[in-house]
This record gives C-alpha cells, structure tokens and sequence, in this order.
C-alpha cells in the first residue's frame, strides 16, 4: 500500500509518500521562514502560507518517490492537535483528493504519529512501551499498550517544554526557533553556575510545569545590574536547559518504574536536543529501559509519521468520513476517537 501522507499542524507544511512495511519513498518539509520576523509563530501568516505551499509540496513528494497521484492507494492526514486554521489546510486538501479520487483517507492524531515516526527507522519497537512526546506545543506522557491503545499519563500544567524554550532564547536575544541556537549557546555554558527551580506539582501524577521556570528566568536577568556578559549568557542558557532536561527525564524514568515498562520512546521538536537525548539514554539503561528515539529530521513535523501511523490504522480497515472536523487541543481530538 502507497500511503500519501500531509502534515500541516503548525508552521511546517509537509508532504511524504511510504509504502508497505514503513518504507519511505520521498519526504518534503516547506519551512515558513516568516515567522521568524515575528518572534513566534502566527496563525493567521501559517494558514495562508499552507494554502500557498501545499499543492507544490505533495507534487515534490510524488516526483520523488516516483510515482502519480493515481498510483497512490489512501491518504492519511494529520486531524490535531494544532493550529486550527493550519490543521483545515491539510485536512481539506486531503478531503478534496478523497473526494474527486474516490481513494480513502484517515485522520491522524499528531501526538500519535510523533510516538511512531521511529518505525521508518527500525522495527524493534515493542508494546507496550512509554512515550514522550516534546515540541513547541506538546509535552505529553503516555503509556502505549498496543496501537490505538493509550493512556495518558501526563501533560505540561502551562507552557509546552518546547514553547519555554523559545521564550527563554527570546529573552536572552537569540532567534527563533530558538531551541537549536538555546543548545549552541548552552555548550558554552556553566550548568552549575544558576539554580532554577524544577516544578514538582503538589499533586501527584506526571504532570509538568515550565511557566515558573521561565519566569524565574526572566526574574534573574531582569535582577542583574547591568545586560548580561557574553558569558553569564551561556551559564543562563546551560542551566535552563539542564531544568528542562531534569523534569523531563524525570517523569519519563518516574513512569517507566511505574509501568515495568522495558521500553520507552522520546520524540518531538524538543528531541533533536542532544543534551535531551544524551541524558535520557542514560537515565533509561541505567533502570533496564531500551531507549527509543528517531533521528533528528524525524522528532521535527514531518508527513512521514503520518503516513506511517496512518497506514497502519488504514491496514486495519479504518477510514474517515468527509464531515471529519480538525481538532486543535488533544483532550477535544481523544473525544472524537473514543466516540
């Protein structure tokens, strides 16, 4: 089976083809620089960008992969959660395909496809296992038992691990995104030279929370007498992130205890940090826990996790409707799931 997968979530408008047994064909990410003007991304700019990027997009994943629209067996579409106005793009333009085609189509859970995406990579993932996913709007904690079948453990309180990121870059001048220029500067950094808190919730479960740490963070730069050094800059950086990995790493340990679960996946934008990676590879092998965890070009938005979630969820003879609405939170997209 040829899957056509499309991703429009947020600001990346993405397009892939996967064939049987996770086979990838061809995948295209259409970045939207302009938001870097903003200092965020904005989702009025980001729906329009989709509209204007979308056809180019999947018509460079075909030519690709080699082959037509025609020889493509279904679509899978991401549904959310996301930016509403991003997430209609796709899932129109994947409605409009089925509907002209007479091929089908599934709406993909984003979280989902984010926990499956390392399955273009190796096929030693194994049920059930604990996932991880971190990005600039997500930071969700689940325990997968099979396909389909998940709990959630947690979620961020606040701020998603990735957005802190990009507020604490903004506040110490660099661009955005800011996780990969927060990491450069980081290296340069003392992790040792400022403590800032790590949010321990008073009640108990998986939850997180970032708002605190990055308000402390803006509390200290806003305390110094004078704009900070080239150097107290990267110490600032360092320790901020060592916060951030400590939470995570955390409650990923805290939860795989829990659940004797023998393996665990990270994934997500936030992924791509190589302290991230680093710190919860060893914090996994250190309980017995094998660490999953897709190469970089695979954690960031890509249609290539939706195709394969979606084609696994097609195999089983699911397919959406075209009153498929899109769903920008996931607590609203799990409703429609159980329904």
């Amino acid at each position: 089976m040829l899957v056509l997968g499309i991703e429009t979530s947020c600001d990346d408008t993405a397009a892939a083809v996967v064939a049987y047994k996770n086979r990838v064909l061809s995948s295209v990410v259409s970045s939207q620089s302009v938001h870097q003007l903003y200092g965020g991304v904005v989702p009025e700019i980001a729906s329009r960008q989709h509209v204007r990027l979308i056809v180019p997009a999947v018509r460079t994943a075909l030519e690709k992969a080699g082959v037509s629209l025609d020889q493509i067996d279904a679509l899978a579409v991401t549904m959310g959660p996301g930016l509403i106005g991003s997430l209609l793009v796709g899932l129109c333009f994947a409605k409009a395909v089925s509907f002209v085609t007479g091929k089908p189509f599934i709406g993909v859970n984003h979280v989902e496809a984010h926990l499956f995406s390392v399955l273009a990579e190796t096929d030693e993932l194994r049920f059930p296992f604990v996932g991880l996913c971190v990005s600039g709007g997500h930071t969700e904690l689940m325990y997968v038992r099979e396909f389909g079948d998940y709990q959630l453990l947690g979620s961020t309180v606040d701020d998603a691990a990735g957005e802190a990121v990009d507020k604490v870059a903004k506040m110490l001048g660099l661009g955005f995104p800011g996780g990969p220029e927060l990491e450069a500067l980081a290296r340069q950094g003392d992790s040792t030279r400022v403590t800032f808190p790590r949010a321990r919730l008073k009640r108990k479960g998986y939850d997180m929370s970032f708002s605190g740490l990055k308000t402390a963070v803006k509390y200290f730069i806003q305390g110094q007498s004078s704009p900070l050094s080239d150097a107290l800059r990267a110490d600032v950086a360092a320790c901020f992130q060592k916060a951030v990995v400590d939470a995570l790493v955390e409650k990923l340990v805290e939860a795989c205890r829990a659940k004797d679960a023998k393996q665990a996946v990270l994934a997500g934008g936030v992924a791509c940090n190589t302290v991230l990676r680093e710190e919860t590879e060893r914090a996994c092998a250190s309980i017995g826990v094998r660490l999953l965890v897709p190469s970089s070009a695979l954690c960031s938005d890509n249609a290539v996790m939706v195709a394969i979630a979606g084609g696994r969820r097609l195999s089983a003879g699911q397919r959406s409707s075209l009153d498929l609405p899109a769903c920008s939170t996931l607590e609203e997209l799990l409703e429609i799931e159980v329904a």
